[in-house]
């Protein structure tokens, strides 16, 4: 390793560290913190954002990387310093085109709004909220027009978190997804043939369900010995390290389908940055490549493994053994059609396959209308009933249950949502490559084998860290470009199946 390289990788991980540092802190605020902490915990994150961008942009930072790259001018553009370097620089290009102080403001209103966001979800007081979410928006308008974008201002904002995406892409993938979706929604409707799924819900203690959801996410490999799971009022996974992944869940006592799938949900993403190598822990390299490739991890984990057939009959008994009163008489089968109904629901992350999409796709326009300011604020909870009847045909009783639902504008992560549908997409065409590579994939899951899965993951998707761009990415690990196909027909063949069609 050159001189050069060596220096530029120290200062990489010096600031890796605050990164971590940083999100540590914001785990606590999520898990831990008391009620009284938001305003110090505001300042906190902000002095450490503030500083990190302080040290990422600094002129000595640009030496350092131009100097490596003068050193590793002629190298193969696929070594990993190369990728590294290549990595560092568009990084480095976007952070010095944001001032400090918007950084710092960002940071700041964010550790406010989430806090506030917590409480007008729990008193459904949206008005309360309405100011908050005004700033973020217009903090996050600001931070867009310093980045820059030729076409769409939300292109520089799905950047952030979908490497090379466009608003327009976007648009088009959910023209080409939004028809075949209603077309399946409509046909199971039309079946007459319902699924019953009310023996996910009954009396379902909080401490076993722990039990249970610590058994399922040690099972599919998670490893508690590098992580470990909290509550949240909105499931999230974080890291500090690639051996330091915590994820979180949210538990009803009534209802044991919220917090299997979260933990299962979010392990899938701890399990991507456990599997990043320890070579690229602590550098530009050392995380997922997108938030899309990140979301066909847990997409991947909780749907395709998690709602399949093989999946319910080696989980039911864990169950049957937990809560014997509740599922006395019922068997894997009636398990597995029930986590399977479709039906439109109010809460995105309660929401079915076949219409988890359309979920996505509301906040996806208004985000944009947000923007751009074709809708208000103050027209947003009108903006967004009206829209999930449309979609869903369902509007929601308040706004608890409606526009106060999700966390992620309150933090400001905007640009985020179409990574969702993103990863959907993706995990439909991984699926179909490691049904092909790996022989009696049903049977070893229904054992409770699970490794040969975990193990093609690894292989093809978490080594490489952030070292290929998504696009390179699914090339690489399925042979041809992202397509919707492996998705619509994996859900077609799958509901066709439990609704007869």
């Amino acid at each position: 390793m050159t001189a050069s390289l060596s220096d530029f990788k120290k200062e990489c991980a010096r600031i890796a560290r605050l990164v971590q540092i940083n999100a540590l802190v914001d785990w606590d605020q999520q898990t831990n913190m008391p009620p009284g902490g938001a305003e110090a915990r505001a300042e906190h994150s902000a002095t450490l954002s503030e500083l990190i961008h302080g040290i990422s942009t600094s002129d000595s930072y640009g030496e350092l990387l131009a100097n490596a790259e003068a050193e590793l001018q002629g190298a193969d553009p696929d070594d990993d310093d190369a990728r590294l370097l290549r990595v560092a620089r568009r990084d480095y290009d976007r952070a010095t085109k944001l001032p400090s102080r918007l950084v710092a403001d960002l940071a700041r209103h964010s550790a406010i709004s989430q806090d506030r966001w917590v409480r007008a979800r729990a008193e459904n007081d949206f008005a309360g909220f309405a100011p908050y979410l005004e700033r973020m928006f217009e903090l996050t308008r600001e931070a867009a027009e310093h980045l820059g974008y030729e076409d769409h201002i939300y292109d520089a904002l799905i950047d952030n978190y979908e490497t090379g995406a466009r608003q327009r892409q976007v648009s088009d993938m959910f023209a080409d997804l939004k028809p075949k979706l209603v077309e399946l929604t409509q046909a199971i409707a039309a079946s007459g043939r319902p699924v019953d799924s009310s023996i996910l819900r009954g009396r379902f203690p909080i401490e076993k369900q722990k039990v249970v959801t610590t058994r399922v996410v040690s099972a599919i490999g998670y490893e508690f010995s590098r992580g470990r799971q909290d509550e949240a009022a909105h499931p999230f996974c974080t890291n500090f390290s690639r051996d330091d992944v915590r994820i979180t869940t949210r538990f009803d006592p009534g209802y044991i389908g919220i917090a299997l799938y979260a933990s299962m949900h979010e392990a899938g993403h701890a399990l991507y940055e456990q599997g990043i190598p320890s070579e690229f822990d602590a550098s530009p390299l050392g995380s997922g490549t997108s938030l899309g490739i990140h979301e066909s991890q847990s997409r991947l984990w909780e749907n395709l493994v998690g709602r399949s057939r093989p999946f319910a009959r080696f989980l039911f008994p864990h169950l049957k053994d937990a809560f014997p009163d509740v599922l006395d008489g019922a068997q894997a089968e009636d398990f597995y059609r029930a986590v399977n109904s479709v039906s439109p629901s109010l809460i995105r992350i309660d929401a079915d396959e076949v219409t988890y999409n359309l979920h996505v796709m509301l906040r996806f326009e208004l985000e944009c209308e947000l923007l751009t300011g074709a809708l208000a604020i103050s027209d947003l909870p009108e903006a967004w009933n009206a829209r999930m009847e449309e979609y869903l045909g369902v509007r929601p009783p308040d706004d608890a249950h409606g526009v106060l639902q999700d966390v992620h504008w309150s933090a400001g992560i905007i640009g985020y949502f179409p990574t969702y549908s993103i990863g959907n997409l993706v995990s439909g065409q991984l699926w179909h490559a490691i049904r092909k590579a790996v022989p009696n994939l049903d049977d070893r899951i229904e054992i409770g084998s699970f490794a040969s899965i975990l193990n093609w993951l690894r292989a093809n998707v978490h080594r490489h860290g952030r070292k290929f761009e998504p696009g390179e990415l699914v090339q690489m690990a399925t042979g041809e470009p992202l397509t919707s196909s492996y998705y619509v027909d994996y859900l077609t063949a799958k509901y066709s199946d439990i609704y007869e069609l």
